[in-house]
């Protein structure tokens, strides 16, 4: 039996000369079995534990029946044990293993220790270890050009930063996708069209570079995927998306997001549920507003550069009122403001979607498509700490839309607009 993990040897002898260890593991290999041509049968007494390292594949060997003082395994589920011996007096202490082969791997040396039946046991050769078995696994790969591509070989499991630029890439690899330890993927630079919705089986994934693609759309179902847990950094700047889904602001763990030279004609309606979001680029879009729940946001740096606003005027509403109202306009309303639960087990999902995009008004109420649309300025210092300004001219303020349920409601909002501007 072979375990993989990361071990350091310290002998107990050391403090009673000041020393102690180092404290820090190394890669090595443990193997449970017989020396090359040592008789079979009878107990355990010629079963040694033996631990090959990079310095040492050859190994230090450590007899196992009635050589084991204590386990300590505590720390078992995190992948973390000691096997303290009696002679010599040192603690085999392992770290960074598989938690289920470790707990196989100690119930085996448990089982020799105390002289089970070797042909019980699963025992291994004790032969060198290969440069392979004890080498600390790769975790970072750098990938350029397309030339130093790896097209025969598969990319090594232990990655968790991978960087595949300039690469011609159409579409993502599909070894890329069973990297699951995988925390940091850089795909810019390259021809990619489309994402696979597998993407979102990278359940470790917290930064995803797809700068300058050619992507026209990012799928809902990257949304709804385990990304929402972990996706902290997006970039999608330079390709060609012209809408992001409304899903979009179900990655709520997003910290930065980059949408700068897209074609963009609007920001996801519920932004605003991005909680963690604090560094937004947009710049270079062709946005005419910003969507009423941006006043949610809470950024430190915002950059909205080169998007063709447009120039509003409070006195020229967009009047969607249906009077009288209908009878979903009535229960889609009271749904919301009450709180009412919902979900497709309950309403048609084209309902659900339509309450989960509800608009509201200055009152607070939800409207959902009997309403009254204008723009208003803003300046972007009421969401942002640092921001770029949005045009040549050193502005910093942005057209955003307001929604009013009634009549009511806009005429009192006229009032205090006019009363500000007389």
């Amino acid at each position: 039996m072979r375990l993989q993990c990361e071990v350091e040897v310290v002998s107990r002898l050391l403090p009673t000369c000041g020393l102690r260890g180092r404290g820090r593991g190394t890669r090595a290999l443990l193997s449970l079995g017989r020396p090359p041509g040592r008789a079979r049968g009878g107990g355990g007494g010629g079963v040694y534990l033996m631990v090959c390292t990079a310095r040492d594949r050859v190994g230090a060997r450590y007899k196992v029946q009635e050589n084991i003082e204590r386990f300590f395994t505590r720390f078992v589920e995190e992948g973390k044990a000691t096997v303290r011996l009696r002679e010599p007096a040192v603690d085999v202490c392992l770290s960074k293993a598989n938690a289920s082969n470790l707990k196989n791997f100690l119930s085996a040396v448990r089982l020799a220790h105390q002289g089970t039946d070797t042909g019980a046991l699963p025992l291994s050769a004790l032969v060198p270890a290969k440069t392979s078995e004890v080498e600390k696994p790769k975790t970072k790969m750098i990938i350029t050009s397309r030339r130093d591509y790896p097209l025969t070989k598969n990319f090594p499991y232990s990655l968790e930063h991978l960087q595949a630029s300039y690469c011609k890439l159409a579409r993502i690899d599909t070894r890329v996708l069973c990297l699951k330890k995988l925390r940091k993927l850089d795909l810019s630079h390259n021809h990619i069209k489309q994402l696979p919705a597998t993407i979102g089986d990278l359940i470790c994934l917290q930064e995803l570079n797809l700068h300058d693609n050619h992507l026209e759309s990012f799928s809902g179902a990257l949304c709804n995927s385990t990304l929402q847990k972990s996706l902290q950094f997006l970039d999608l700047s330079q390709n060609k998306i012209k809408a992001l889904p409304i899903q979009f602001c179900q990655l709520r763990e997003l910290i930065n997001l980059k949408l700068d030279d897209n074609e963009l004609i609007r920001l996801p309606f519920k932004i605003g549920q991005l909680d963690h979001l604090r560094f937004l680029s947009a710049a270079r879009n062709k946005l005419p507003f910003l969507p009423s729940d941006f006043r949610k946001l809470c950024l430190e740096n915002l950059d909205l550069f080169g998007n063709p606003f447009e120039q509003p005027n409070p006195l020229v509403p967009n009047i969607q009122l249906k009077i009288p109202l209908t009878l979903l306009e009535c229960a889609a309303r009271a749904t919301v403001n009450y709180r009412i639960p919902y979900g497709c087990h309950l309403l048609p999902s084209h309902l659900c979607e339509d309450l989960e995009v509800a608009k509201t008004c200055q009152c607070r109420s939800a409207c959902l498509s009997s309403f009254i649309q204008i723009t208003v300025t803003m300046n972007l210092h009421h969401v942002a700490h640092t921001v770029v300004l949005v045009d040549n001219m050193g502005g910093t303020e942005a057209p955003i839309i307001c929604y009013f349920c009634s009549l009511d409601c806009y005429s009192q909002f006229l009032d205090r607009y006019l009363q500000s501007n007389g």
